[in-house]
């Protein structure tokens, strides 16, 4: 098993129990810490921005809050089922921005012990950019890969992402 360079065994999670929000994107589990997720809302109308990057799906108005939506599957260069009643949008604080993320389904949230936490395999690394990936959490049968929201975007992406939000609060605002 090969190991991420972000994860040598439980490093980094110590003996902690860590509180999961789990969700799906084209056949795979995910999961993030709760810690950083807001709320989970289901899929709302988008108004898209013209001249986004691929990433970018577009804007939602969320009780008065202008958000800026990614496509996780995007970003991750997995493929995505269409959207349906299960897709969700995911709510997250990156880094002193608030944005949300796209996913196929979320399923419940988890208590998964540190001890239960994987380097990342090899296999997955290939497909999905190591720096995205915390490890892999084991739960019976289950292999969850465990996501690090913060490292989704680049800094230069997200710095493209939060002059965006300011934009358009500037522009709400008037």
């Amino acid at each position: 098993m090969a190991q991420s360079p972000n994860i040598s065994a439980n490093k980094g999670f110590g003996d902690a129990e860590l509180q999961l929000v789990v969700f799906n994107i084209h056949d795979e589990e995910f999961g993030v810490e709760i810690d950083t997720v807001q709320e989970i809302i289901r899929m709302i109308n988008i108004t898209e921005i013209p001249r986004a990057p691929p990433y970018v799906k577009g804007l939602i108005n969320l009780r008065g809050r202008i958000i800026v939506v990614i496509n996780l599957s995007t970003i991750m260069r997995v493929g995505s089922n269409e959207p349906d009643a299960n897709t969700r949008i995911i709510v997250a604080d990156v880094d002193g921005t608030v944005m949300g993320f796209i996913v196929d389904s979320v399923s419940e949230v988890i208590r998964l012990s540190a001890k239960s936490i994987e380097p990342t395999p090899s296999i997955i690394t290939n497909k999905i950019r190591s720096e995205y990936i915390k490890g892999v959490g084991k739960i019976n049968e289950r292999l969850l890969i465990l996501l690090n929201l913060n490292k989704m975007l680049s800094s230069e992406e997200l710095i493209h992402i939060q002059n965006m939000s300011s934009e358009i609060a500037e522009v709400a605002a008037t």
